[in-house]
């Protein structure tokens, strides 16, 4: 991977100004702090994809790829001085990994006209790209998530959830509380209690939030959790005895670092994803043969197949075909950040790209639009297997309440506009 540091002026022009015949991804990363162990897989899965397309076919329409890798220990500041420290350099596009960043950043990136992809993160809302511009989050968003988690206890109740109690145990952060709005209308539709229970940063003292479970015994519990929080929600669960197959995580709190301190207790747990587990595609062939066994691989090498690095490796390639679609669009290689936005706008992947990509059934199909940056909201339940020490998929691609979620999005986007003095466009 090529990194190159600009000249001051020239640099500082990179943001309007010519591309370079280069085209430069920034990553936002965290190997540091207690995210860590989340932050690591998915930050060498982000890498070791732009690194295959540099080595296997020479970047991306003959335009070699340079990554910038920038930690932010998963802080919001930080992430905010590695945006503005990297942004003059030709970057195309911004994936923080984090939906505090992604607040901070959203005013930042719509001035400096560079986009921002929070790949099922972030601000909900900005689904709507009549007013979030240069925002995308697609393929899914946390409202779809909460929507398709309580579709799925509606099928496993026979379509009944009155009376039920369900639980969210969420990080007391703008990421945690996302689902809140959702989960509260569809108790208001299907009779359920809902009760909130936040954990504190960084998460690792969550005695008196399990104690709270034992006595207000919920039928369910859902988690929206990140870094050690889910280690630490997952084996005090155990230690209660709550039934590991009524716990479901949001797709950050369902990779393999969360469940296997847990041992064989965490058998059964649930988690929410919107892309496959495991390394039985194609595209490992080629990364084995361009990036693994050429010793190019980012980290320690040892993350191929995990949940957390097959999203990198998801995040990676939306942003390449939002690049390869940008190209195509505007006739040119070496895009600017502009046209890197019209590409990621009229992006659409269906499974014969996939396919081709060797990504063959690996996530459900989707496309951008003018109006809509927030994909299809169609997300699966796995399931971990302790015994076989992997991640089982559970259901197909669930679709989440379209017209509820649109609703709401329209709601907290049109008051976004208003308050922020946005036009609406696509009009």
């Amino acid at each position: 991977m090529k990194t190159r540091i600009l000249a001051g002026a020239l640099a500082a022009a990179m943001v309007t100004g010519p591309a370079l015949a280069e085209l430069t991804f920034p990553s936002l990363s965290y190997r540091t702090g207690p995210y860590a162990a989340n932050g690591i897989p998915f930050a060498d899965g982000y890498a070791d994809y732009f690194t295959l397309l540099n080595e296997r076919d020479g970047g991306i329409g003959g335009e070699m790829i340079n990554m910038i890798e920038c930690e932010t220990g998963y802080n919001t500041e930080k992430g905010v001085e590695c945006y503005e420290s990297t942004k003059g350099e030709g970057a195309l596009v911004y994936q923080p990994l984090s939906t505090g960043i992604t607040y901070q950043l959203i005013p930042r990136v719509t001035a400096d006209g560079i986009p921002l992809h929070t790949l099922g993160y972030g601000r909900t809302s900005a689904a709507n790209g009549k007013v979030f511009e240069w925002v995308f989050n697609y393929p899914a968003t946390y409202w779809d998530g909460a929507s398709v988690a309580i579709k799925y206890l509606l099928d496993e109740n026979g379509g009944d959830l009155s009376g039920k109690k369900i639980a969210l145990v969420y990080h007391n952060s703008a990421y945690g509380k996302e689902p809140i709005r959702t989960l509260t209308e569809l108790s208001g539709q299907h009779g359920f209690d809902l009760l909130e229970l936040p954990v504190d940063h960084p998460g690792q003292e969550q005695r008196s939030t399990w104690v709270q479970v034992r006595q207000q015994r919920p039928d369910y519990v859902l988690m929206w959790g990140w870094g050690v929080m889910n280690q630490v929600a997952i084996q005090e669960a155990v230690n209660i005895r709550f039934p590991m197959e009524n716990f479901i995580g949001i797709w950050w709190s369902g990779s393999e670092n969360d469940v296997k301190p847990a041992g064989d207790g965490a058998n059964g747990y649930k988690a929410l994803n919107f892309h496959a587990p495991g390394a039985d595609f194609a595209i490992y062939d080629d990364l084995k043969t361009h990036v693994y066994d050429a010793g190019k691989a980012a980290g320690a090498g040892d993350q191929m197949g995990t949940v957390l690095y097959n999203r990198g490796l998801y995040a990676a390639m939306i942003a390449a075909e939002g690049a390869r679609k940008a190209q195509e669009i505007h006739g040119v290689s070496a895009i600017t950040p502009a046209q890197m936005r019209d590409g990621l706008e009229q992006l659409a992947i269906d499974e014969a790209r996939m396919e081709e990509l060797g990504l063959g059934g690996f996530g459900p199909t989707f496309e951008s639009s003018c109006a809509s940056h927030g994909g299809s909201g169609r997300v699966a339940v796995n399931q971990w297997n302790a015994a076989d020490g992997k991640w089982e998929v559970l259901t197909d691609y669930i679709q989440s309440d379209q017209e509820l979620i649109g609703r709401l999005v329209e709601e907290d986007s049109v008051a976004y506009a208003e308050e922020n003095g946005i036009e609406m466009r696509c009009q």
